[in-house]
């Protein structure tokens, strides 16, 4: 019910909000740097990210129970919606192109990390203990605890914003890996968030529709923040910060693409990739966009198997 109420409001939204966003001319601004292929894109409306994360809330908010631990999911999603919303606003209709100052957007999430952390231990009884997949113990961190889960939220996040940059790509791994956190939900004995998760996958899914090449919406950094931040939140409210790595595989190696690309470039002026984030990479190599697209949904799936597998060893 989850997923059909997030994915049905998309669908039956999309038509009507999409010209909108057309009439008010928040179209998409392409980097010179890209590929060439990706001018054509220039003008896309952007921001439809709005339609994912309503989608997502409204479910929620119908089917599932309103536990303390789905709201304080919600507050997570709809913090880092605010930080992607703002951030969208002054590129597309303040015409400031880098949106937010890192040092903004970064105080944005640290206060949400805060609210999580402060909720999470003192509400919710959270430990400070990691579990580590592989040897299957949880080991207690102590205070590097809380830095882990600043860690976690902010490296998701912008992750999932950093694979927000092919037609369908974003929306498509996060639709895999929400699934396969559903499962995991279940499996922990947290099943009030899996309601959140297939929620999300159903949003993401809905959005599909309207995204896969050639897009005629993208979700922009109000939907890709806001996606990533969610994947985080249920990895520390479910206690599988580490397992969300291996699930978040492909957000995991955009993320990586761009440090060694930025890394070795200021360090021996030479470029690892021939364009960060790596999508881009397998782009300029003579992959057409959708193979790079269908390539990564077939990774992710393969990573949200491993990590399941991983989880009930």
């Amino acid at each position: 019910m989850a997923a059909a109420i997030a994915a049905g409001f998309v669908l039956l939204t999309g038509p009507f909000f999409i010209p909108e966003l057309h009439k008010l001319r928040f179209g998409q601004s392409i980097r010179e740097e890209g590929p060439k292929s990706h001018q054509a894109k220039s003008g896309t409306p952007t921001m439809g990210g709005i339609m994912i994360i309503l989608g997502i809330t409204i479910a929620t908010v119908i089917a599932s129970p309103l536990t303390a631990e789905v709201l304080l999911a919600l507050f997570i999603l709809l913090g880092h919606f605010v930080l992607g919303f703002l951030d969208d606003y002054i590129k597309v209709v303040k015409k400031r192109n880098l949106g937010l100052k890192a040092r903004e957007k970064m105080l944005g999430q640290i206060f949400i990390a805060l609210v999580t952390m402060v909720i999470g231990t003192w509400g919710l009884g959270i430990d400070t203990t990691v579990w580590v997949p592989v040897l299957d113990a949880s080991i207690d961190i102590g205070w590097g605890y809380y830095a882990l889960v600043l860690f976690v939220l902010v490296g998701t996040s912008n992750a999932v914003n950093l694979t927000d940059g092919l037609d369908g790509l974003a929306s498509g791994t996060v639709a895999i890996a929400a699934a396969a956190y559903a499962v995991v939900a279940v499996l922990t004995g947290h099943g009030n968030l899996s309601y959140f998760c297939v929620a999300i996958a159903g949003a993401c899914l809905g959005f599909l529709k309207f995204n896969l090449h050639p897009a005629k919406v993208f979700m922009g950094d109000t939907g890709s923040l806001a996606l990533g931040g969610a994947l985080a939140a249920v990895g520390i409210l479910t206690h599988t910060e580490v397992l969300l790595a291996v699930i978040g595989f492909v957000f995991v190696c955009e993320a990586l693409s761009v440090i060694i690309q930025v890394a070795s470039f200021k360090t021996t002026g030479k470029r690892v990739f021939r364009m960060s984030p790596i999508h881009h990479h397998f782009e300029l190599g003579g992959w057409k966009e959708t193979k790079v697209v269908t390539v990564f949904y077939m990774v992710g799936l393969a990573a949200s198997v491993a990590g399941l597998l991983l989880l009930t060893r």
